[in-house]
């Protein structure tokens, strides 16, 4: 490892944010953690978890760090990168949003070079700073968008961190970036809302808790996902989201067409062709 980490701060502590310290924890024994959050109780539980060293509701007490994540919801980082114009030539900001494209646009150019749009493709249902742990982000993926726009030591820093955390790094254009996301992050997040939607439409909580099997557990368990974060993200990604949950309609149709005419054949091998997926997963 080569780079020089001494404080680092975390602005969001909850899931990523919260294990991302404590993977530099791991990675950077001696550096000093600043934690900011707007939630009071996680800026106490932060604390008493050891995630942070200390806590700050300045901004302007993180403009000399070596390193800012940004772990909040996609609208407040765009919010809160403009309030990061007078850090250090030697800072480094990472994003770790769901989307990529408005993000970037919003990074004032004064500190282009400082800021790395990253999205760790990983996560789980829990939220808040006792969900965090360690290995949240070991052998995932990480991908960086319009990477060639950030500074010499920016680049350096990202992916010397990313790859010491154990992740795989990808690199892509922020638009690219989204769509594909659109498709393989975001619309299993609506659907998932969806399902869950449907059954507490239709179902008493009684039957629900005796018949759902580990099927309808394992597609309706990010449904738990913070609505907070995930509004912003449907937000943000809007147009990619509505195309591929129009893909996804022209599929759920072509099921429950063949379903009301019985076409049982044609029906085993639209499932067989699902079943291809995970050949490549």
């Amino acid at each position: 490892m080569q780079i020089d980490i001494k404080e680092v701060a975390v602005i969001g502590l909850g899931l990523m944010g919260g294990s991302f310290a404590l993977a530099l924890r791991e990675l950077y024994p001696k550096c000093k953690i600043t934690g900011l959050d707007h939630n009071d109780q996680h800026c106490i539980e932060a604390l008493e978890l050891g995630l942070v060293d200390r806590i700050t509701d300045e901004i302007s007490d993180i403009y000399e760090v070596d390193l800012i994540i940004l772990a909040i919801p996609v609208n407040a980082i765009i919010a809160t990168i403009k309030e990061l114009e007078n850090v250090s030539d030697t800072t480094t900001i990472m994003d770790l949003g769901s989307t990529k494209r408005l993000i970037v646009e919003s990074v004032p150019n004064s500190i282009r070079k400082n800021f790395v749009a990253a999205h760790p493709m990983t996560g789980t249902e829990k939220f808040g700073p006792t969900a965090a742990f360690k290995e949240l982000y070991r052998g995932k993926v990480v991908v960086l968008c319009n990477i060639e726009d950030s500074g010499e030591l920016q680049r350096k820093v990202a992916k010397e961190i990313f790859s010491d955390m154990g992740m795989k790094i990808f690199y892509m254009d922020a638009n690219e970036h989204d769509r594909h996301a659109a498709f393989i992050s975001h619309m299993p997040h609506a659907l998932s809302y969806s399902l869950a939607n449907s059954v507490l439409h239709q179902e008493n909580p009684k039957a629900i808790i005796a018949l759902a099997g580990g099927g309808f557990r394992d597609m309706s368990r990010i449904a738990k996902s913070s609505p907070n974060m995930w509004i912003d993200v449907f937000k943000q990604n809007r147009d990619n989201l509505t195309q591929a949950i129009e893909c996804f309609k022209s599929e759920l149709a072509k099921c429950e067409k063949m379903v009301e005419e019985e076409d049982w054949d044609n029906l085993y091998k639209w499932m067989a062709e699902a079943n291809r997926l995970h050949d490549i997963l």
